[in-house]
């Protein structure tokens, strides 16, 4: 199979394979130019999104902000003060946020179209011949869409060709019972849902069971769901853990700042009678306290956050996965596809006793072995993606072009189920004679319907032990022959005649031993889940590396155990063999029950309860099923562990990061309201005033938002137990991070705000050393909190580009700003000297070496 990834937006996945030769429908589909024209001139399948934010929301939406309305009032104080040019600067700021917002907003709705086309349901098509993997709304009238059990079918259309097809049509209709499809005879029209034995699929309905090729035949608006007005909703996300713990911070913050504004007011007022600057100072304090960066810094580090696991292969359709990925302490996952390479390749053939090894080259093989060649490739449709299926008729392709299968044709098809894992499918070689049944599954089923004797059965297991012991995957073959008309309900009906054994392996991607590696280092437990004989999965479970491999449950086992049996076994088992999807549920439940949090894996339409139920399920991309991946949290668009271990890696990095933003927020909130409300305790001049705010609030924004966000994980972030579920943002080794980094930049703010005054040179002197005194401790607070684990040296040899952006940008605006007469009188400066300058310097360096210090002592 030839997979090919187009880099599209959130990288799209697309899948490209050649046209199986023996599709019975011998369709090619439109080509893409067609279908790119069809597209072109009807629109895209897809039904009216919900409208875009219109500026005026969007402004409206700002002016609720409490950092817009001080704003506004500082500058309108001003201007009824006759400071016309601070007010008009303050007012300018007004349009800079507006603007920001603005392109902010764009590239928000950006973003957010891009997750939607990644995240809507799918579709395989034949165009040109090809099989393609194509986004739903890409779908054109006229193309033919490939059906299978738990696709999501996205588009009107008219069945070609089905086996035991099935739709589940009870969003049109309200009806809970599937339905059954018939072949499409040309003549009728397209009809409503509704009723069985329709030759027709709806848009949004969902295949239960079987497969087939249906023809689109309307897309859009003009479906039946596009009539009925069931447009699809965009959802609302629900506030997550970090959500709620900063809105609530923020409005802690906010309710102090507001009683501080108003403490302050009434101070000024009654001590020294000028109630106008008593305001202007209240109003100065209520924006030096206000920590509204808070919920921008999340927004930013979770939006960031899901791109950059998008760019390890990983989507994610809910944003509190993100948060929970740190937290995760069992990782539970499939064999076939996330382990292993899912290019399964028959291996080794068992026939009248004997083992015979098959190779790529062709080679003459006894009959017995072809024998049980031809009954497997039999068994398997036509037109499968099960990669065992594709690897049988593969070989069945390469060994059996002596044996023409001209004219033979399906009359019906046994589908595996939970209490049979065995599939069969009865041919008609020619019009009139006995039909040929031919089985393949596991080989106790197998041994079950073929009714072998004790010592058959025996040697049957011995045979299938010593080729699991290889690390193979071992199937049954059986044949049977039925002279009648009207074939038996069941397959139990048939007397199969034993063939032999196939064993099919599948390659363990290179890059998992180095991953299991890595979680068992970071104190994730890897739990593997297979459907495999319990000698091929502890084979693969040792290959890669999984501990513990002494003990192996297996499906049958795991449901004689009730849930408290269960949840004490589950404790030292990590390899499950002989699973079904459904035994997925009960082990996410007994883990949960002792405490962990969960992450599954599941690619089925069973695998849906198992991945809602986990604290994060994981859908997989290329294989999974449109149910799966709308129950999922996260995408696994490659199928490959290597990127889910990689998305825990940056789960754990964003989650650190965030915590030293926010201690970064907390810390240089205390010095800049501390030089808000100072001056009016002890009766000095205003240090700060609103205009000086907003100039550390640029400094505070880009800072956090954007370089902590791009700081590199820590060295030892895999190598820590994962974090407590319940663990808060502020925990209270962050509180005194913050208290005693910013109680430090505050004192020796504060002491050479006092010394200038002291020493007599003036209010202005004195507000342009302790302003510029605090921008260098700010900048120093982010050198020093880049990490909590590397020196300060070490940090600074760590490569942050955003880093050196802000720090040059702010050194740059505070030079101007201390240099243009015309900026020196706005921000009311004094003449900058130059041993002033080296005493600012210096206090800026003790700053920094101050906050590095603390930090080393509390994170050490």
């Amino acid at each position: 199979m030839i997979v090919r990834f187009r880099l599209s937006k959130f990288f799209t996945p697309r899948l490209e394979e050649p046209l199986n030769p023996i599709d019975p429908a011998g369709l090619i589909g439109l080509t893409e130019q067609e279908a790119q024209d069809r597209l072109a001139a009807e629109g895209f399948n897809e039904l009216p999104a919900a409208g875009k934010k219109r500026p005026w929301r969007i402004l409206l939406d700002i002016v609720r902000e409490p950092m817009f309305l001080l704003l506004l009032a500082c500058g309108a104080l001003y201007l009824a003060l006759g400071d016309i040019e601070e007010g008009i600067m303050l007012l300018g700021f007004v349009l800079v946020i507006i603007a920001i917002t603005l392109v902010q907003e764009q590239k928000t709705e950006r973003a957010l179209e891009a997750l939607r086309d990644l995240s809507s349901p799918r579709a395989l098509v034949i165009r040109g011949g090809l099989h393609r993997r194509i986004p739903g709304r890409e779908v054109a009238r006229g193309d033919i869409v490939c059906l299978a059990e738990g696709d999501r079918i996205p588009a009107d259309a008219v069945v070609v060709t089905e086996t035991n097809l099935q739709t589940d049509e009870s969003l049109l209709t309200g009806e809970s019972l599937p339905v059954g499809k018939k072949t499409w005879d040309g003549r009728q029209a397209m009809g409503r849902p509704g009723g069985d034995g329709l030759p027709f699929v709806f848009s949004g309905t969902l295949v239960v069971k079987g497969r087939g090729l249906a023809r689109v035949e309307a897309t859009g608006e003009r479906t039946e769901i596009g009539k009925i007005g069931k447009a699809l909703q965009t959802l609302k996300p629900e506030k997550t853990a970090l959500q709620t713990q900063t809105a609530k911070i923020v409005r802690n913050f906010a309710f102090l700042g507001g009683g501080l504004c108003l403490l302050v007011v009434i101070l000024y007022g009654l001590v020294r009678g000028d109630w106008m600057t008593g305001v202007l100072s209240g109003l100065a304090l209520a924006m030096a306290t206000l920590p509204e960066e808070f919920p921008v810094v999340l927004t930013v580090f979770l939006a960031l956050g899901a791109w950059r696991i998008g760019k390890r292969n990983v989507l994610t359709r809910r944003v509190p996965a993100i948060e929970m990925l740190g937290a995760t302490t069992v990782l539970c996952v499939d064999k076939t596809g996330t382990l292993t390479q899912n290019r399964m390749t028959v291996a080794q053939v068992a026939a009248a006793g004997e083992i015979h090894p098959v190779s790529a080259e062709p080679s003459p093989l006894p009959a017995g072995v072809l024998d049980t060649i031809e009954a497997g490739f039999l068994a398997c449709p036509a037109d499968s993606y099960d990669p065992m299926e594709k690897a049988i008729r593969d070989l069945g392709g390469r060994t059996l072009a002596a044996r023409a299968h001209v004219g033979w044709k399906v009359v019906r098809e046994y589908p595996l189920s939970e209490k049979l894992m065995a599939m069969s499918r009865a041919w008609r070689p020619a019009e009139t004679g006995p039909a040929l049944v031919a089985v393949k599954g596991a080989p106790e089923a197998i041994a079950g319907l073929c009714r072998l004797e004790a010592g058959e059965k025996a040697a049957m297991m011995e045979q299938v032990n010593g080729m699991a012991e290889n690390g193979l995957r071992v199937l049954g073959v059986a044949r049977a022959e039925f002279d009648g008309l009207d074939l038996p309900e069941k397959q139990e009906g048939f007397r199969f005649r034993f063939l032999g054994l196939l064993g099919l392996e599948d390659p363990v991607r290179p890059e998992v031993p180095e991953a299991v590696r890595e979680c068992h280092d970071a104190g994730i437990r890897v739990i593997m889940i297979t459907g495999d004989y319990p000698v091929t999965a502890r084979q693969i479970a040792r290959r890669i590396g999984l501990q513990p491999v002494d003990q192996v449950l297996t499906g049958p086992e795991l449901d004689a155990l009730d849930e408290k049996s269960l949840a004490e076994r589950i404790r030292t088992t990590s390899v499950f063999a002989r699973a079904v999807p459904e035994h997925k549920l009960r082990i996410v439940q007994a883990l949960k029950a002792n405490g962990e949090v969960v992450a599954m894996t599941g690619d089925g339409v069973n695998d849906a309860p198992a991945l809602k139920a986990a604290h994060i399920g994981i859908a997989m991309g290329g294989r999974g099923t449109d149910v799966a991946r709308e129950s999922a949290a996260l995408v696994l668009l490659d199928d490959n562990f290597a990127s889910i271990v990689q998305a825990i890696r940056l789960g754990r990095r964003i989650f650190d990061n965030l915590k030293k933003a926010m201690t970064f927020i907390f810390s240089v909130h205390i010095p800049i309201a501390g030089m808000a409300l100072l001056p009016v305790l002890l009766n000095w001049p205003l240090a700060f005033l609103p205009i000086h705010i907003v100039f550390l609030e640029l400094i505070i924004d880009p800072a956090c938002s954007i370089v902590f966000e791009m700081e590199r994980d820590e060295g030892d972030i895999m190598k820590r137990p994962p974090r407590r579920l319940n663990e808060p943002l502020f925990g209270r080794l962050m509180i005194w991070t913050g208290l005693a980094q910013g109680g430090a930049v505050l004192a020796l703010v504060a002491s050479i705000y006092g010394f200038v005054l002291l020493r007599g040179q003036g209010e202005d002197e004195a507000r342009l050393m302790s302003f510029a005194a605090i921008v260098l401790a700010d900048l120093g607070l982010i050198l020093a909190n880049r990490s909590w684990k590397k020196s300060l040296r070490a940090s600074l040899r760590s490569p942050n580009p955003a880093l050196w952006w802000v720090v040059g940008g702010a050194l740059f605006f505070l030079a101007l700003d201390m240099a243009v007469p015309f900026l020196r009188g706005l921000f009311r400066f004094g003449e900058p000297h130059l041993w002033d300058m080296g005493l600012v310097a210096g206090v800026g360096l003790v700053s920094l070496l101050i906050s590095d210090r603390i930090k080393v002592a509390l994170h050490h």
